[in-house]
């Protein structure tokens, strides 16, 4: 168990928090494909050895976070945090005055030329632990083609590693070669995240769903990437997991889809999105209903949920609505014209009002008008940071964006620079007369 110093944000008052090592790593790894701001946030907290307490952290991150990833659904998150054992108590000791660093870890550490400053600096509750395993570790991981460097590094960024049995270590070895094309290729996936390798309490649930996987038609390089970047889909159940692809299958039948194409559309919308197997099939179902309750027809609810990958499931009825309603004022529009403007820009279901409050205004500021905005709504897809700085560079074009349209600014950063080196090589083009004399010197 880590212990932390933490700031309760409402009392103001200092008190200690123990976080278990596993859970900021499903914390981070709950977030990681969405909310990027708050994993490198709560690690810079870690790395500082100050943390507020753990809800307040985990509010205030996700409160940053929330204009980089509005839909992300907070108290179903916290749930599956608390779920995941976040504050728990732990087999290891995090009294760390009353320990002293055991002598036999510091010195096999040291002898595989770890960073020990580091550890102590991060994890020292590690060394502090009457059994380690840091030679037979070592010796499995070069077994694995690991060099002394790579060695090293992996127990530096992971030196709970060593706590782990060498049975457990070569358990999770032989799981993760199921899916991996040789040991090469496992090493560097270790090297990579090695949090994720040697997590090994859900090592029942994780070979039941990758078994379940590729039952299901995952490829194994996608199988690999969601042990990498979205573990926690490994540690449910492979019940739940299965529960939720068939709440999915089932829906995709009854809006219409084909059985031709059911396996193809949720390989898809898995492989842009695992953590779609952390919600409930009661909030799938909901949200559904939802859609369909605001007249969206069966074909149009579908095309909402390719466009936003599944991520609507991690929006509530509430937010979605309070979306809505604040679009229909804005934009002053029928019902319909509102879910034409929807099904045109998802974001306007997707983000939450105040971020759409806050990109509208940014948009407004540069003397773009509501009506261009209804016309192009995409453009609100756009943090207002990357539209002031394409405006300036159109503007410095001579392009007047508050005379024509808002297309030039819409797309990703690729769509942009091209459509930015059309306009650039059409200003700097030539004008060319067909019937002007060429003068040629005799």
């Amino acid at each position: 168990m880590l212990p932390l110093l933490c700031i309760n944000l409402q009392n103001c008052c200092l008190f200690p928090v123990q976080i278990s090592p596993q859970a900021i790593q499903i914390l981070s790894t709950l977030l990681s494909s969405s909310c990027c701001s708050l994993c490198i946030g709560l690690h810079s907290m870690m790395l500082r050895g100050v943390a507020h307490s753990a809800k307040d952290t985990f509010t205030l991150l996700l409160a940053r976070s929330q204009y980089r990833n509005p839909g992300l659904n907070f108290p179903s998150v916290w749930t599956e945090v608390m779920k995941r054992s976040f504050l728990i108590h732990s087999t290891y000791t995090t009294d760390t005055k009353s320990r002293e660093e055991n002598k036999k870890t510091i010195e096999s550490l040291y002898r595989l030329s770890v960073d020990i400053k580091k550890i102590r600096r991060l994890k020292e509750w590690v060394l502090l632990q009457d059994v380690a395993y840091v030679k037979e570790i070592a010796d499995i991981l070069k077994e694995m083609g690991a060099d002394e460097t790579t060695v090293a590094n992996i127990l530096e960024r992971c030196p709970e590693a060593i706590l782990h049995t060498p049975a457990e270590i070569n358990s999770q070895r032989t799981l993760w070669q199921l899916v991996c094309q040789n040991e090469n290729q496992l090493i560097k996936l270790i090297e990579q995240f090695p949090e994720s390798f040697f997590t090994t309490q859900y090592h029942e649930n994780q070979k039941a769903n990758i078994l379940f996987f590729q039952e299901v038609g995952l490829k194994n390089n996608i199988i690999t990437r969601f042990l990498t970047s979205a573990p926690s889909i490994f540690y449910n159940p492979v019940e739940k997991n299965k529960n939720v692809i068939e709440t999915l299958q089932r829906n995709y039948l009854s809006l219409g889809g084909s059985d031709a194409n059911m396996k193809i559309w949720i390989l898809k919308l898995l492989s842009q999105n695992p953590f779609i197997l952390l919600n409930s099939s009661t909030t799938i179902q909901e949200n559904l209903e939802f859609l369909q309750k605001n007249d969206f027809r069966d074909h149009e609810v579908l095309q909402l949920l390719s466009k936003l990958k599944g991520f609507i499931f991690q929006l509530t009825p509430t937010t979605m609505q309070k979306s809505m309603l604040y679009s229909k004022n804005v934009f002053k529009c029928s019902d319909q014209e509102l879910k034409q403007l929807v099904l045109k820009c998802p974001a306007l279901l997707y983000y939450s009002v105040p971020v759409l409050e806050e990109r509208l205004e940014g948009l407004l500021k540069e003397g773009i008008s509501v009506a261009q905005i209804r016309d192009t709504p995409m453009v609100l897809e756009l943090t207002t940071q990357i539209v002031q700085y394409r405006i300036k560079k159109l503007s410095a074009l001579g392009y007047d964006i508050k005379s024509g349209t808002l297309e030039s600014l819409n797309g990703t950063k690729k769509d942009f620079e091209v459509n930015y080196g059309r306009i650039q090589s059409k200003k700097e083009r030539p004008i060319f007369n067909p019937v002007a004399p060429v003068h040629i010197e005799e």
